[in-house]
């Protein structure tokens, strides 16, 4: 699940069917990749952040929640 690019779809108005149009792919196909069912091309990844959120970096935009989960485990401190 991608939580950032969720959050920042919200914020410009970006719809997942204005990202399937864009990219030519089936609204169904980008509606499993948004909820993680599929992941992003690198391509595909790249073509959303230059298209919809410039500002953003890929890393902000495409980390997984279950990346920032790793991340916690391994940062854990006994």
């Amino acid at each position: 699940m991608l939580k950032n690019l969720k959050i920042e779809m919200l914020r410009s108005d970006v719809k997942p069917a204005q990202i399937a149009e864009f990219l030519n792919r089936r609204y169904a196909t980008i509606i499993d990749k948004l909820n993680g069912h599929y992941d992003f091309t690198f391509k595909e990844a790249l073509k959303i952040k230059n298209e919809f959120f410039p500002e953003h970096s890929l890393e902000y935009l495409f980390v997984g929640d279950d990346e920032d989960d790793s991340k916690k485990k391994r940062c854990k401190i006994s």
